[in-house]
């Protein structure tokens, strides 16, 4: 055999044990991967468990805050203002002083209507004498009669005068009242709409400043026109309670009660209008801010519940997946008595207890085996902690 066929077969004996040792190799791994491959079947989902709470019955609707009083105040009387006796947001009780107008030309008008009075009453005393004497005199034939009944007439004048004149005092005493402006209500003054030294007359009709009261506060708010009948029959039973939260409609701002529904329902959207009373003794209602209002119409108690997305829609009804002991999902039809902020209740079908899938069941089929994982929000009650 020469060198060159020698090079060659040693060749060919290199690439067939290469070739035996890749085999070998791929055998050794094929076992793990394969074991790999049948963990990845199991389906990954969440857990959650069927809970027993007390869930509310209630009818949403969207409203703004009003205050429970809101005054213009503006002035009486004619006249420069001198003084601002309150400061902007400042809470005023009802008396309480506002403005000051220049008080000088009404107490000069209740001087002169004082001075006319007192004038009168002596007039009155004169004539009064007088009377009596004509009185004295008349049967013995010194008075006629026509005398006499004259001074009575006149006696009656300025008695009617006198009137006159203490209506005059009262007027230019109220007047002078008005002079110093007040709070009307309790309330929170608002920005103040005229400065020291500016001139106010009551045919301008110029707000000085608005009042609002905060404490309470109404909530007004629309709710449609089907839901009125239920509204009113779970009212015959005593007020229902009205929670208004923020615009997230997760934040409960404060509790109330419900005190009006309207008599007539609007046309043209459908809807009536309701109106609940808050004491909104920390103040987190503010007038003119947006709200969810929700009526409270009763409350099932220890219901069992579920997160709403864990019940999906099959052509036989509702069903949820249950997880056995072993992890596999059965499929499991429910009842769903009602849905809302995202919590189903259930009413035939699930147990207080029951494990079941929150997250990732719509790739499951019954009886599919699944893998629990951790849940991505671990303060969610229905979520169970692996």
């Amino acid at each position: 055999m020469s060198w060159r066929a020698f090079a060659i077969a040693a060749g060919i004996a290199v690439v067939a044990i290469a070739g035996a040792a890749a085999w070998r190799v791929g055998t050794r791994a094929a076992s793990p991967r394969s074991s790999a491959t049948a963990q990845q079947q199991a389906t990954p989902v969440t857990a959650g468990t069927a809970q027993t709470r007390d869930v509310p019955i209630y009818v949403e609707g969207l409203g703004t805050v009003q205050a429970f009083n809101a005054v213009s105040v503006k002035t009486r009387v004619d006249g420069q203002i001198t003084k601002v006796l309150f400061r902007e947001g400042q809470d005023v009780h009802a008396g309480d002083p506002l403005f000051q107008i220049d008080p000088r030309p009404f107490e000069a008008v209740l001087d002169q209507a004082k001075a006319v009075k007192e004038k009168d009453e002596a007039q009155l005393q004169s004539a009064q004498l007088d009377l009596e004497r004509y009185a004295q005199l008349l049967p013995s034939g010194s008075q006629t009669r026509q005398s006499y009944d004259q001074q009575k007439a006149q006696v009656g004048q300025l008695q009617a005068a006198i009137k006159s004149d203490q209506a005059q005092i009262e007027s230019a005493q109220l007047n002078l009242d008005y002079a110093l402006i007040r709070s009307p209500i309790d309330g929170r003054t608002g920005q103040r709409l005229v400065d020291v030294g500016n001139l106010v007359q009551t045919s301008q009709n110029v707000s000085l400043v608005t009042i609002t009261q905060v404490r309470p506060i109404f909530v007004t708010f629309t709710v449609p026109a089907d839901r009125r009948q239920g509204i009113r029959k779970a009212q015959a039973g005593g007020q229902l309670k009205v929670i208004a939260y923020a615009l997230d409609d997760k934040t409960a701002l404060a509790d109330g009660l419900l005190t009006l529904i309207d008599n007539e329902v609007d046309v043209t959207t459908g809807t009536i209008r309701m109106k609940a009373q808050f004491a909104n003794t920390d103040e987190p209602l503010w007038p003119g801010e947006f709200v969810n209002a929700r009526i409270v119409l009763s409350t099932r108690r220890n219901v069992v519940t579920v997160p709403a997305d864990a019940v999906m829609q099959g052509p036989d009804g509702p069903y949820v997946y249950v997880l056995r002991d072993d992890d596999t999902a059965q499929r499991r039809a429910v009842q769903v008595a009602a849905s809302q902020d995202g919590i189903s209740v259930i009413a035939n079908g699930l147990n207080a207890g029951d494990r079941i899938v929150i997250e990732g069941q719509y790739r499951l089929t019954d009886g599919a085996k699944v893998q629990v994982g951790a849940p991505q929000q671990a303060d969610l009650d229905w979520r169970a902690t692996q």
